[in-house]
C-alpha cells in the first residue's frame, strides 16, 4: 500500500511538473489515457531513483560536499531526463526537451512530493 501511495504521489509531481513546465510533454488521448502513462513514468522514475541515485551519491560524494548539495539539482535534472529516454524506448508518450525542462521538472517534482508526502502517515515517525 506504502508503495502504491509513493507511486501516486510521484504521478500527480509529473502531472504538476508537465503543466508548469514548457518541454515536459505527457501525450495521450483522453485524461484516463494521460494518468495511465503518468502512473507508468512515476514508476519508471522511482526504479531509476532507487538504483541510481545510491549509486550516483556514493560515486559523486566528493561533488555533493564541494557543492554544498546543489550538484543534487543537476543530478535530479538528469534522472528526470534518463526516465524520458527510458519511456521513450518503452513507447510510453512521455518526454523532456533537453536539460533546463529537466531542471526546472526535477525541482518542482521534488517540492510537490516533499509537499503531499507531509501528508501521507509514515510508519517510521512513531
Amino acid at each position: 500500500m506504502k508503495v502504491l501511495v509513493r507511486v501516486l504521489i510521484s504521478a500527480v509531481a509529473l502531472w504538476v511538473a508537465s503543466a508548469v513546465v514548457d518541454g515536459i510533454d505527457v501525450r495521450g488521448g483522453g485524461a484516463g489515457e494521460k494518468a495511465l502513462t503518468l502512473l507508468v513514468v512515476a514508476v519508471i522514475f522511482g526504479v531509476i531513483n532507487a538504483v541510481l541515485k545510491p549509486v550516483i551519491k556514493v560515486l559523486g560524494c566528493v561533488l555533493y560536499i564541494v557543492t554544498l548539495g546543489l550538484i543534487a539539482l543537476v543530478v535530479n535534472a538528469g534522472l528526470l531526463m534518463l526516465t524520458s529516454w527510458v519511456a521513450g524506448k518503452l513507447d510510453v508518450p512521455f518526454r523532456v526537451e533537453w536539460f533546463w525542462p529537466a531542471f526546472w521538472g526535477a525541482i518542482i517534482i521534488g517540492v510537490v512530493s516533499w509537499l503531499l508526502n507531509l501528508f501521507v502517515a509514515d510508519d517510521d515517525r512513531d
